[in-house]
């Protein structure tokens, strides 16, 4: 079946490697001495020359592909990855070919703008052919060809999830031919796939039929039995994958590390729990704010003066919010409504129309004006430009109890603006919501994320209907 099919494959990708190789030293040459350069000059050397050079070139590469993981198959992996791999590859190629020419062999005759003009040519039509042949193998795996038939050994929730995946990407391919399972009757279908058997029947199963893959997709109670399941499908050959049941204990993208061989599960990945990127998103707050502060400052004065103007009381409203690693801090804004007692403002939610907001400070409030003062929280270090809302602790109490995973957000310092606020989860809003997308933020951070957080926020996240 398609253990076959790729062994054919791989053979051609290698011969369509090696003419694409040959083909883009060639055209490197013809480009720079026929049409940047008008005419080899004296002392220039012959087609002939580079030419002699593919005798190890094109296997040199072939190897270094191989050895890169250019051929492994590409199903489900992304298109850019795959043309990031064949520039990689091209990359240590390049390096190698210019070490031996230059430094091993002292050959200087050698054009460097052609070897330069192969590097461009090689990625660009080695990394065109994969688009080309993925685009070709997409269209004739929907029609039904070239499908790897797979058998699910255990019905699990990352079972369905597998399944999912597979119904929903045609185009890798794959077809699940039906699940083995001990808890589920026989017959039960899940979206077109069968229970077929139970999992006594594996060793059965795979002698009367030639699976391409087996996936052991055991829910977390037949974990028992996964040694003995392994077993029976290396014995018989076929490929197997594990897909492991930890979604309802690990609901993120957790990553392992390697402690003197003994892997170990990370839970989560925050990327700043970094070192690096904790001083860099420093760096980037102090810079940020401080302009902040020298560019709003003028609006800043006009906004104390109406406050102060228009309803008794402190310009500064400070009020008391949970930060990073759980500590509270006082953030700041602009007062914006009649000056209560502290048991009535920790009584509850801003709500729409609400009688104790003032004329002033109901515009503050929906052009996000109020939060300027949160710029020198941000230079004291108690928040971020990005981030997290911080909420106060009543609610903090109230949320952790109801909603999973919400003190995940507390993992990093609370932002100004953030992922969910630009779009469009902040006032009345699902706190649930507001919750997945802060996660998603905390687990996918960057320097350009907060960039684009940034940007957004000055298109989406200052004027909003739902800040009252």
């Amino acid at each position: 079946m398609i253990k076959d099919n790729q062994k054919v494959f791989n053979r051609l990708l290698v011969v369509i490697d090696a003419m694409i190789t040959g083909l883009s030293l060639v055209l490197g040459y013809l480009i720079k001495f026929y049409i940047l350069v008008k005419g080899p000059g004296p002392g220039v050397l012959p087609l002939r020359d580079y030419v002699s050079l593919l005798v190890f070139i094109i296997p040199g590469y072939v190897v270094l592909y191989y050895r890169m993981g250019v051929y492994t198959p590409r199903r489900t992996v992304k298109r850019r990855f795959e043309i990031l791999d064949v520039i990689k590859a091209n990359t240590v190629g390049m390096a190698a070919l210019i070490i031996i020419i230059y430094l091993v062999v002292r050959e200087f005759n050698y054009a460097r703008s052609v070897l330069a003009l192969f590097y461009l040519l090689n990625c660009f039509l080695t990394g065109l052919s994969r688009v080309i042949l993925r685009k070709i193998l997409q269209s004739i795996r929907k029609k039904g060809y070239n499908i790897k038939h797979i058998l699910l050994v255990g019905y699990s929730r990352a079972a369905e999830e597998y399944v999912n995946r597979i119904l929903e990407n045609p185009q890798w391919g794959y077809a699940v031919s039906g699940f083995l399972d001990d808890h589920v009757p026989v017959g039960t279908l899940y979206k077109g796939v069968p229970v077929q058997d139970t999992i006594a029947a594996l060793p059965k199963m795979l002698e009367e039929h030639d699976w391409d893959e087996v996936a052991i997709t055991l829910s977390l109670r037949d974990y028992d039995y996964l040694g003995e399941i392994v077993g029976i499908c290396e014995k018989s050959g076929v490929h197997t994958k594990f897909i492991p049941d930890y979604n309802s204990l690990i609901p993120t993208r957790p990553y392992t590390e390697d402690l003197m061989g003994l892997p170990v599960i990370n839970i989560r990945y925050v990327p700043l729990t970094n070192m690096g990127n904790m001083v860099i998103k420093r760096a980037a707050d102090i810079l940020g704010s401080l302009f902040g502060i020298i560019i709003t400052s003028p609006i800043m004065l006009v906004c104390a003066i109406l406050v102060k103007a228009t309803s008794p009381g402190p310009v500064i409203f400070k009020q008391e919010r949970v930060g990073l690693h759980n500590k509270p801090f006082y953030m700041y804004k602009f007062r914006s409504m009649a000056q209560q007692a502290p048991e009535d403002e920790r009584k509850g939610w801003t709500t729409k129309n609400d009688p104790r907001v003032t004329a002033v400070g109901r515009v503050m409030r929906k052009t996000s004006l109020d939060e300027l003062p949160q710029l020198f929280n941000i230079l004291k270090g108690d928040m971020s430009l990005v981030g997290p809302r911080p909420e106060r602790p009543q609610f903090v109490e109230k949320f952790k109890e109801e909603i999973p995973r919400y003190m995940i957000k507390h993992q990093v310092r609370p932002g100004l603006t953030g992922w969910a606020q630009v779009n469009g989860y902040r006032g009345d809003t699902s706190i649930r919501r507001r919750i997945e997308h802060d996660i998603y933020y905390i687990e996918n951070w960057s320097f350009w994320f907060d960039v684009k957080i940034i940007m957004m926020t000055f298109f989406t996240g200052f004027v909003n209907k739902n800040a009252y």
